[in-house]
């Protein structure tokens, strides 16, 4: 088969490809970053990630299924949310123009059309243009992934490892379900060789409330530290003076939103079985240590 994946070099698509090619399958790539190393030895050809739907149209035309990891984590100058969203579309109707059979798409736990955050909403738009495409489809749904090129699980360890107390975000009950990318791309690899139509929220095996989430991260690391509850406005606002200080975002209001109203967990069984306490105790001497950047990974 061949396999067009977007961001190939970047998080989830690499693990998906790295799986796809375990497989035997042709892979290439669409990707924001052509020039980024090559994490597969140029086994991987890789595209500009270019919406003119002519340019897409010709890249695609051949390949079997489309596996799209495509999406903006925050609005940054003339890269947006919404034209996250047009792009999806565009990429889609040109998959459809090049005959592409299949496409999974990963999406996010609870999209809504009617929600207020662009984040959610924006999702759940794509997730429209996906079931109205004419393809096969598999969409995904998992909650936030963890993983060894992961911001937000490190930069909370990060934080625990240089500060002598944690800022909590308003109560901190809030739960969460973390998965691990690479169950993610597991999932999406046998979907991939599926036919029929599926929506599936992928989820891990644990589920903590954000409290929880900070406390098993500093014992695992070693860095317990106590956690000093503030207002979520002004938690948020501590967050974007760290910002500031390392020339990123480390957190959005959307994403304290969607964080508090629960929408990073799901009532169905979890697809993954990889528990991040497990992965934490595994990887105690790294995660943390750096800074990880958002910016610096897509926008230098």
């Amino acid at each position: 088969m061949k396999i067009v994946v977007t961001g190939a070099f970047s998080y989830t698509g690499k693990y998906i490809t790295r799986r796809l090619l375990d497989q035997g399958a042709e892979v290439i790539t669409l990707t924001n970053h052509p020039n980024r190393p090559d994490p597969f030895a140029g086994r991987v050809k890789a595209f500009p990630l270019d919406f003119s739907p002519e340019k897409l149209a010709s890249i695609l035309s051949g390949a079997d299924v489309l596996v799209n990891t495509y999406w903006v984590r925050f609005d940054r100058g003339s890269v947006t949310q919404p034209g996250a969203v047009e792009n999806t579309r565009t990429l889609l109707q040109a998959a459809r123009a090049a005959r592409v059979r299949r496409a999974v798409h990963i999406s996010i736990t609870n999209p809504s059309i009617d929600s207020h955050l662009p984040y959610f909403h924006g999702k759940a738009l794509n997730e429209q243009w996906v079931t109205e495409s004419g393809l096969s489809y598999s969409i995904l749904r998992p909650t936030l992934i963890f993983g060894q090129e992961d911001i937000l699980i490190n930069n909370l360890a990060w934080i625990l490892r240089r500060f002598p107390f944690f800022p909590q975000i308003g109560e901190g009950q809030y739960k969460l379900q973390p998965v691990f990318v690479d169950d993610l791309a597991q999932i999406a690899c046998r979907s991939v060789y599926e036919q029929t139509n599926s929506v599936l929220d992928v989820t891990g095996p644990e589920t903590y409330t954000f409290d929880d989430l900070v406390r098993l991260i500093g014992q695992k690391i070693g860095h317990p530290r106590p956690l000093l509850h503030f207002p979520p406005a002004l938690a948020l606002l501590g967050a974007r003076l760290l910002s500031l200080f390392n020339g990123d975002v480390l957190l959005t209001y959307e994403e304290v939103q969607g964080l508090m109203a629960g929408l990073l967990v799901s009532p169905n069984p979890p697809l993954g079985a990889t528990s991040l306490s497990a992965w934490l105790a595994a990887n105690r001497a790294t995660v943390g240590v750096k800074y990880a950047s958002e910016v610096a990974r897509h926008y230098r």
